[in-house]
């Protein structure tokens, strides 16, 4: 009797498992369908929709923010981390932010079409490489809904058709703002599977999207170290990793102690959720007699526990926790800081190297010489000199929303925006050109 009851339920969890395959297939299929004809939209029509998204989240805020209540309040009856939550909650203020960040890209130039390249051969045939939209976009990520937003946002304005698969902690959320966004697409004659969300509730779906190869064009993963991981080494789609965030902020031996102290508590405890947020303090230790006590103080003050090495410890006194070696590959998300002295400039980067996710590091100093030879010697997607690790961030750069930053080394690095989601295609024209024998 156990065994036809084993039986059954096996047999229903494999009905299940291949019905949400097929679900997730036939979203792929739509948007390839979608992608076709938003590849063929002027930058106008582009623009006039994320003006009127824009528009529709700002005006239904209220059931947008009662939608994440749910979700906050779920995460905090679960024990979610309060870095985690902050992440999770909106506001009216963020809601407009996300709609800002929409008409931001609206503004940018539209890459499609753009000439990368071109010449005319001897033969007079006239080559053009130009910019088109990758396709159908997949992004996978976690506990972020203006994500939802941003990702659609920029797809759509590089002619893109988008599956989003967000974490079952912002169903709601997520729920409710595409909501929003599939009937503007509506309301603007254009297909409501430009843009859609796929199931949370099941971690499968992640399985099926990344394996959806030929109707998927690439997929992007936003998350924790053991997301990124899971869908680089399973996916069949190509992939843009996007790296986490163990950033290092450098005070050299040449640095203004107050302009150092500014920029590692901006990059520390100015949001400590975010990926570009500072892990790791590095100091040389020709000021860190000075400085480091002056650090440990001011990041006490903002609430930051300090894990120090056997240095950091002598000079910060009691308000320094004594680091283990898991520390200096940790990406906290936390008010946690890892710090270490360190005997010169070439010392800090190879600590950085052998201990850094190549996203973000920044050196405080007067020398630029040794400005120079921290970005020669540094290999990240960002090195900063004399500025917080906080300014990665696609706004910042100029980009409007980005769909991540990369810490890859093919395709895109650093912060992804338009030009990021395309991919070329050569034009060649010919006035009855055949290629001769031989």
């Amino acid at each position: 009797m156990t065994t036809s009851i084993e039986s059954t339920d096996a047999r229903q969890a494999e009905t299940a498992g291949d019905e949400l395959r097929d679900q997730v297939r036939d979203a792929a299929r739509a948007a390839r369908d979608a992608a076709a004809e938003l590849a063929l939209l002027p930058r106008g029509a582009k623009d006039a929709l994320l003006h009127a998204m824009a528009d529709a989240l700002v005006s239904r805020a209220p059931e947008i923010l009662a939608a994440n209540e749910l979700d906050v309040a779920r995460a905090e009856d679960n024990g979610t981390a309060a870095g985690l939550i902050d992440r999770l909650r909106l506001s009216t203020d963020r809601v407009e932010g996300i709609a800002d960040g929409l008409r931001t890209v609206a503004g940018l130039p539209d890459p499609i079409g753009e000439v990368v390249r071109g010449n005319v051969l001897a033969n007079g045939l006239q080559l053009q490489q130009v910019r088109v939209p990758l396709g159908v976009v997949g992004i996978v990520y976690e506990g972020r809904p203006n994500v939802t937003v941003d990702a659609a946002g920029l797809t759509l304005k590089s002619g893109n058709a988008v599956l989003l698969r967000g974490s079952a902690s912002a169903e709601q959320s997520n729920t409710a703002l595409v909501a929003v966004l599939r009937e503007v697409l509506v309301e603007h004659e254009l297909p409501a599977t430009a843009v859609q969300l796929l199931p949370s509730h099941d971690r499968a779906s992640v399985r099926h999207l990344i394996t959806a190869r030929g109707l998927v064009d690439v997929v992007i993963p936003r998350g924790g170290a053991g997301l990124i991981s899971t869908v680089v080494e399973q996916s069949t789609v190509p992939t843009i990793e996007t790296g986490v965030g163990n950033c290092h902020v450098y005070v050299d031996a040449h640095a203004d102690a107050d302009t150092a102290l500014r920029i590692l508590l901006n990059s520390k405890a100015r949001r400590p959720s975010v990926c570009n947020a500072a892990e790791t303090l590095l100091v040389h230790r020709d000021v860190a007699a000075e400085f480091v006590p002056r650090a440990v103080a001011e990041l006490r003050a903002a609430g930051v526990t300090v894990h120090g090495d056997d240095e950091v410890v002598r000079l910060g006194g009691s308000g320094v926790v004594a680091a283990e070696e898991h520390d200096w590959d940790t990406e906290y998300g936390s008010l946690d800081i890892a710090a270490a002295v360190v005997e010169s400039l070439p010392a800090a980067a190879e600590h950085i190297r052998a201990h850094g996710s190549g996203h973000t590091e920044a050196i405080v100093t007067s020398d630029v010489r040794a400005a120079r030879q921290f970005t020669a010697r540094v290999d990240s997607a960002a090195v900063m000199v004399n500025a917080s690790t906080a300014f990665t961030d696609g706004a910042e750069f100029g980009m409007g929303a980005e769909i991540g930053i990369s810490t890859q080394k093919l395709h895109a690095r650093g912060p992804m925006g338009l030009p990021e989601l395309t991919s070329t295609k050569w034009l060649v024209f010919g006035d009855g050109h055949v290629r001769p024998a031989g």
